[in-house]
């Protein structure tokens, strides 16, 4: 059985067609027997980051948008920030590699040009415990490692398509698939 563990990507099989993580990329934060926990990383929000923390605008790495989480509390915000040293800033706990949570209490003035990347995600996706390996096992996610572009990349439009091409040719296959069945 294939298990995804923080710092994987989940990206979606072209079978999982629910209106929630159509040609999405996940990535995974958190995973333990209480479940999983990650962010969908190649969605914008609608509300710009502007109306929600307009302090934070300037200091997010480019595109300095919201990004849409996930379908779980939506009004929440989680601050993913990757640091370039073995430090650990003020208000940064650690996730995986050198990318961690960034408490947005934290003064903007100690975060500006303190990252390597910074981005916020309004919601979350959430997996019950045994949610997940279900998924995995009817094939509705490919899991892969995250590379530091794919979380905090400037296009995150096409990133779908670009993950998938870099993985095995039975899976890459899967990058050149369109919305119209005629054409694949």
């Amino acid at each position: 059985m294939i298990n995804a563990a923080p710092g994987d990507l989940l990206i979606s099989h072209v079978n999982l067609r629910d209106g929630v993580f159509d040609f999405t990329v996940v990535l995974i934060l958190d995973a333990d027997e209480s479940g999983t926990l990650g962010v969908v990383l190649n969605k914008v929000a609608q509300l710009p980051l502007s109306a929600v923390l307009p302090t934070w605008v300037e200091v997010v790495s480019d595109p300095q948008v919201l990004f849409d989480g996930g379908p779980v509390s939506r009004n929440g915000a989680i601050c993913l920030a990757s640091v370039d040293s073995s430090e650990e800033p003020p208000g940064w706990r650690r996730l995986f590699d050198n990318v961690g949570l960034l408490h947005l209490d934290t003064p903007v003035e100690l975060v500006a040009g303190a990252y390597a990347g910074l981005r916020i995600f309004a919601g979350y996706a959430g997996w019950a415990p045994g949610q997940l390996e279900s998924e995995l096992a009817r094939d509705a996610w490919f899991v892969a490692p995250a590379r530091h572009d794919d979380i905090f990349g400037v296009d995150q439009s096409d990133l779908w398509q670009r993950v998938l091409r870099r993985q095995n040719p039975d899976v890459a296959v899967y990058s050149t698939w369109t919305d119209d069945p005629e054409t694949n």
